[in-house]
């Protein structure tokens, strides 16, 4: 039996230390030029211990011997997204800087596509680089809904829940787990999403035309989302594997890809 040596994981420990070093210095500096508030502060300052506490746990898992410059980017993301999430967690009780917030969704929006071709031209494309990068596409896009859905409705909520309802779904549909064969409308159509999220969100759009343009959005993810899920039932049938579990619900959600791995991203 071949015996694999598992790598000392503390290498990475600067990285992530000095990420959630640089989070918190981003809430500092809300809090004294944005007045981020004490909602705010705490939320932020919990979404930097979880993101510390999950990358830990996966890096122990992994055989991998360095962050990665591809991973530092998208670590950058993750310090706008937890910006983000205090600015429209303190949004609910208090005025926020729209400007800020809508800034930071958008650059963290377009270092989305920095980051694959980060890890692809330094040949530094992992599995969890990959996982590291939809986790956090998947979590802005949440976070977007909310900040959407107070002026719009809660049925906003359903663009940013598809992908979690889709993975809950995987637990007793096995058959979604398969993998999908690439697809250019798949990924207009994910990255359509945080698009018209973030204009929906900056307030100028009438609320009409918002409410349009977010619905047309939802209903493409839909239909990516059923041709996908489509595509899997009939490849499951194929491979001779039982799409239907007995008494397990129907249920729905958003593969959400990532620009870290395979031909689709």
């Amino acid at each position: 039996m071949a015996v694999q040596e598992r790598y000392d994981t503390r290498p990475f420990g600067p990285d992530i230390t000095a990420g959630m070093g640089m989070q918190l210095l981003v809430l500092e500096v809300l809090c004294r030029v944005g007045g981020l508030g004490t909602v705010g502060w705490f939320t932020g300052c919990l979404f930097a211990v979880v993101t510390w506490a999950v990358l830990t746990v996966a890096l122990r898992r992994t055989w991998t011997t360095s962050f990665g410059p591809a991973n530092r980017v998208t670590l950058a993301r993750t310090i706008l997204v937890g910006g983000v999430t205090a600015l429209v967690a303190d949004s609910f009780d208090r005025r926020t800087p729209v400007v800020v917030l809508i800034t930071f969704a958008a650059v963290a929006l377009v270092l989305d596509a920095v980051d694959g071709q980060v890890a692809r031209r330094t040949g530094t494309a992992t599995p969890l680089g990959a996982r590291f990068d939809m986790e956090v596409d998947a979590f802005l896009i949440l976070v977007l809904c909310v900040h959407v859905a107070i002026p719009l409705g809660p049925w906003v909520l359903t663009i940013g829940l598809m992908r979690y309802l889709f993975v809950a779904a995987s637990w007793v549909l096995p058959w979604l787990r398969g993998d999908l064969p690439h697809s250019m409308a798949r990924k207009t159509v994910a990255a359509l999403q945080g698009v018209v999220l973030v204009a929906a969100g900056t307030g100028i759009l009438p609320r009409a035309s918002a409410t349009a343009a977010v619905a047309v959005a939802l209903g493409l993810l839909v239909w990516s989302f059923g041709r996908d899920v489509a595509w899997l039932w009939r490849a499951g049938a194929a491979a001779g594997r039982p799409p239907v579990v007995a008494g397990a619900p129907s249920l729905a959600g958003l593969r959400v890809t990532s620009r870290r791995a395979g031909p689709d991203r």
